[in-house]
């Protein structure tokens, strides 16, 4: 077996159920959770500082094991098999997720088993929560057949039929039958152990593969395509609809730099590309859940709509420095994220292009969906932003631009808003929507350099940006010129790549230096691109090399770089995960029919 555990790879994959995610590395040891919601307090974060607590099931003699992890093909559910010179076993983690009494059971419980696979293996199990960021520890006090961690922001009670004095003492000992425990938060499991185990183990592998089975794959990658789609489901928070990012925080972005942010929030903008991924797939429910997080969001009559907010819809994140090590001692730790005080104006078209299939979509009837306020509030925002600048995709602190990214996203909102309306029968509001579109067309033709034959960051700017690559993606280009989608790619290509199908971001300094790690939603447009186009070996050639940046289980972060072969940015990257999905549609899509340019 091979050893997983490279120190620029993250060894981690993760389990959820739309209400909590946790991380599980290669050893069976859960390095990061957040409870009681995404964006609360780790209750283990060993990822960040040793202090942040740790629940790690292993051999005593790690140096001497060998370990393996796998999903159970098309579920979310985590195993990692140990080897020791005593014998083998598995842990099998999972949070429960299945339907009960008319809605989804997604209990704050944390399910894991030992199962003894051969010979009298040793385990040594610690348990180590923490509260407020590490800031708490608990009191423990042993029952009968649990262990309660107390003065946490909640009961937190460990509940097991393994020797509870070996567990509390963190002791190895040898394993003489399987071994089941769940972990709560507020309400303890309070039934029998190993046949409610069993019970929600079998109903929540159903429900995952049910849920696969209802997913319209590609003809190609679909492996890869499912892995990506299991992923995206969990970074839903089914109670508000809210979609983040990625669950962690301050997992540098580059070596050194402090490019270190908190993404366990929701983001309009990345919130759009997950449901129109989830939409390809053939799942809607995430985009009727995500509608009634918007409409109860506060905009509209002179307050802007933010571009990222709480999962619970507040706007407020206020963004502050821990006193903790960071991931490989890469410091800043930070939590909450100041982007929420920026004016990003491409949220508005985002917004509406993410619930433009709930009225649309022929399938889809008597869905809830948003008020005819909320969509005129949406295109008030594109219009009376249309010649505004603002901070753009990138967030940038130090500087203001009327980006063409922006402004795409004013067309293509418009455009989608005109298509409800027509839908819905409201002339008036169509008739606003083209008007709209017409002007944001208008505007972006302003982004256009004829020296350099592309599509520039922003209006009166030389420089370029991977983001206006979705000029090709999102349709812009269609019935135009398509010698100027070609111009623009090439010159793309010229000036952000790093090597073939690996990009950066743009290439001027910004607030903390010059870009160094290619990030990957940009390469995965530059591949959708070349699909649109026709370049369909050229295509396919970038997407297999790209892929090589999953980890052993398939998952992607943010950042790769490329002289390193390391991950980095936050994980797993929900942006990452629908450029995989997106980019194996369009492939499919271009070897089986002529572009439609």
């Amino acid at each position: 077996m091979t050893n997983l555990n490279s120190p620029h790879t993250y060894p981690f994959g993760i389990i959820g159920n739309c209400n909590f995610i946790a991380l599980v590395d290669t050893q069976a040891s859960i390095k990061w959770m957040c409870w009681p919601k995404f964006d609360s307090s780790f209750i283990f974060g060993s990822l960040l500082d040793e202090k942040g607590g740790v629940f790690s099931i292993a051999p005593p003699d790690l140096a001497n094991a060998k370990s393996s992890q796998r999903y159970l093909e098309n579920t979310n559910v985590l195993v990692t098999r140990f080897h020791t010179d005593e014998g083998s076993f598995e842990v099998i983690d999972f949070a429960p997720r299945f339907r009960l009494h008319e809605r989804f059971h997604k209990p704050l419980m944390l399910f894991r088993k030992i199962k003894i696979l051969s010979g009298n293996p040793k385990v040594k199990i610690i348990c180590n929560p923490t509260g407020d960021y590490g800031r708490i520890q608990p009191t423990v006090q042993t029952g009968s057949n649990h262990i309660r961690y107390e003065s946490l922001e909640a009961a937190v009670r460990l509940t097991t039929n393994a020797p509870l004095t070996y567990v509390s003492q963190q002791r190895a000992f040898t394993l003489t039958e399987d071994l089941y425990f769940v972990l709560s938060w507020g309400i303890p499991l309070e039934g029998p152990i190993i046949s409610t185990f069993e019970d929600f183990y079998k109903r929540t592998v159903d429900y995952w593969h049910t849920w696969v089975e209802h997913c319209r794959v590609p003809q190609i990658f679909q492996r890869e395509v499912i892995r990506s789609a299991l992923t995206l489901k969990l970074h839903q928070y089914e109670d508000t609809g809210a979609i983040i990012a990625s669950c962690t925080t301050s997992l540098p972005e580059i070596q050194g730099q402090g490019r270190n942010w908190d993404y366990r929030f929701c983001w309009l903008r990345d919130t759009y590309y997950t449901l129109s991924a989830l939409n390809s797939l053939g799942h809607f429910e995430e985009m009727e859940r995500y509608s009634h997080f918007i409409e109860n969001l506060e905009f509209g009559e002179g307050k802007p709509l933010q571009p990222v907010y709480c999962i619970d819809g507040s706007p407020s994140m206020t963004e502050k420095i821990l006193d903790l090590k960071g991931y490989q001692n890469e410091s800043p730790v930070r939590v909450g994220n100041e982007a929420a005080l920026q004016v990003q104006y491409d949220a508005y078209g985002q917004a509406l292009l993410a619930l433009f299939h709930l009225y649309t979509d022929p399938r889809l009837l008597n869905r809830r969906r948003v008020s005819d306020r909320t969509l005129s509030s949406l295109l008030g925002g594109i219009e009376s932003t249309m010649e505004k600048p603002d901070n753009g995709v990138w967030e940038f602190r130090g500087k203001q631009a009327v980006h063409s990214y922006t402004l795409l996203f004013h067309w293509a909102g418009s455009a989608a808003c005109r298509k409800i309306a027509e839908r819905t029968e409201n002339k008036a509001l169509a008739a606003r929507a083209l008007e709209a579109m017409v002007k944001a067309e208008q505007m972006l033709e302003k982004c256009f350099d004829p020296e350099i034959g592309a599509y520039t960051q922003a209006v009166g700017s030389k420089d370029l940006d991977a983001s206006a690559l979705q000029l090709i993606t999102m349709g812009y280009f269609t019935g135009k010129n398509t010698d100027r989608a070609i111009s623009h790619i090439r010159a793309v290509q010229k000036s952000l790549e790093i090597e073939p199908g690996y990009l950066n971001r743009y290439v001027h300094p910004d607030d903390f230096g010059e870009q160094k790690s290619a990030f990957l939603i940009c390469s995965y447009w530059l591949i959708e691109s070349m699909a649109v186009l026709g370049f369909k070996d050229e295509a396919l050639e970038y997407f297999k090399k790209v892929l090589a940046t999953q980890n052993h289980v398939g998952l992607m972060a943010e950042d790769f770089d490329v002289e390193t072969k390391s991950q980095w940015g936050n994980f797993p990257q929900t942006y990452s995960h629908v450029g995989l999905i997106n980019s194996a549609f369009a492939l499919d899509k271009a070897m089986n029919k002529p572009p439609y340019l």
